[in-house]
């Protein structure tokens, strides 16, 4: 190996520039446990991304980890296709048991490909073959993945520049609060699509996140998702929820639109939902449009035996009962009330999001991403979103215990502090 190849990470000498968290939090992770991370130096970190939300029950839960150790060691099935198992008919039972039946929703579960892209990319196919049109209804500041038919209905500009060709079939509408004042925008859609020269083709589905969190925690209040819903049932489309970011619990209850008064006709699920961070992606659709053929929608990877293990787990452990629910309730508030304290640290910031995704938008991303980088030296990993990066996102792990939230809050205001404190120091000068 050339000498100056020495002072070269295998990262940066071999990995893709497609790379992107590890750009800001350059450490080489070797271990974690619960809401805590330790990289190769033997320094711990706070974790307030979990994953992006696919580790909301935190890493290495002993429970899903001994459960699938033991899969493993007995040699159970690595992977099935979509073979029947006793892994997959146990989740089934699990998931029927105490998430479906509790909620009243009849719909049955199709696994896709093992990412949240390719779970949207199912539902819009679907939805464009039960009603046979084409055009999907999403929204300003909308994140449904990046693979070219989910990307369609994301709104975010630099990843659409990515696709390298046209983008069509969807047609953009407002979020929930996108204009200034009391403009409603679910009437606004009404008005569009009622409109004989409206210009808005007569959709397949309507296709919504209740709070986005790639667009940066803009929540959608009950009563628009209600009325989003109605219009979908008035204008023959589907609703979709995508839950991929926003369920499993990171609302505080497991689907973030419980309690809003609707039942969508499909639901997207990926990151959380095995429990463990494996890799699984599955639809809820509705029986009556559980229309694909065998294999229509197919892929190798399928469901994921040992997601299946672990899922199973996490179904059980917390949401057999309303505890887990209750205890989210309490770590929610406690979140607002230390984002609170950050916000009053900001001319013109303010509280997003619900649940236990929840951030601060600061007005610039130059100032969110300055507070993040230094909240990462003093050992607290968290991110940003929004269209300009502007605000200041916690996913931590909804099982992080109160005072280890209490100490990553600390971190995180000690960052701002000291953030504040140089910018007006050098605009002094």
């Amino acid at each position: 190996m050339p000498k100056d190849m020495n002072t070269v990470s295998i990262f940066e000498r071999r990995e893709s520039e497609a790379r992107s968290y590890c750009r800001g939090m350059p450490a080489t992770f070797a271990t974690a446990r619960g809401s805590e991370i330790t990289d190769d130096t033997g320094k711990t970190y706070i974790d307030f991304l979990a994953g992006c939300s696919s580790l909301n029950y935190g890493h290495n839960d002993p429970d899903m980890k001994a459960a699938l150790i033991e899969h493993i060691s007995h040699d159970g099935i690595a992977h099935g296709l979509d073979l029947h198992t006793n892994t997959k008919a146990a989740f089934l039972e699990a998931f029927e048991e105490h998430i479906l039946e509790p909620r009243g929703m009849d719909h049955r579960v199709m696994f896709t490909g093992p990412t949240g892209a390719n779970a949207v990319e199912a539902a819009m196919k679907i939805a464009r073959k039960v009603t046979g049109r084409t055009n999907i209804i999403a929204f300003t500041n909308g994140f449904h993945g990046v693979t070219s038919g989910a990307l369609s209905a994301t709104g975010n500009s630099y990843h659409r520049g990515g696709a390298g060709t046209s983008l069509n079939g969807v047609t953009r509408m407002p979020f929930d609060g996108f204009f200034p004042g009391e403009t409603d925008t679910a009437e606004f859609l009404d008005a569009m699509l009622k409109d004989k020269s409206g210009g808005v083709d007569a959709p397949a589905a309507i296709l919504l996140e209740t709070v986005q969190g790639e667009g940066g925690l803009n929540a959608a209040s009950p009563e628009w998702v209600k009325r989003i819903a109605e219009l979908a049932k008035e204008h023959g489309a589907l609703l979709i929820i995508d839950d991929i970011q926003a369920g499993c619990g990171r609302c505080g209850t497991f689907f973030s639109f419980e309690k809003m008064g609707v039942t969508p006709d499909i639901v997207t699920m990926a990151k959380s939902v095995s429990g463990f961070g494996l890799p699984m992606a599955m639809l809820l659709v509705r029986p009556e449009f559980d229309i694909f053929g065998p294999a229509e929608h197919n892929g190798t990877f399928r469901g994921n035996t040992h997601a299946f293990v672990t899922a199973k787990v996490a179904v059980e452990k917390f949401w057999a009962d309303d505890a887990f629910e209750k205890e989210l309730a309490e770590k929610s508030q406690l979140i607002h009330d230390a984002l609170a304290d950050l916000a009053a640290m900001v001319p013109g910031a303010y509280l997003k999001g619900r649940g236990l995704m929840q951030g601060v938008d600061v007005g610039s991303g130059d100032l969110a991403g300055d507070i993040c980088s230094r909240a990462y030296e003093n050992g607290l990993i968290i991110e940003t979103s929004g269209s300009e990066d502007q605000v200041i996102k916690v996913l931590a792990p909804l099982t992080t215990p109160k005072d280890t939230l209490r100490k990553g809050f600390k971190i995180l205001l000690a960052a701002a502090e000291d953030v504040l404190s140089t910018t007006t120091k050098i605009a002094a000068e």
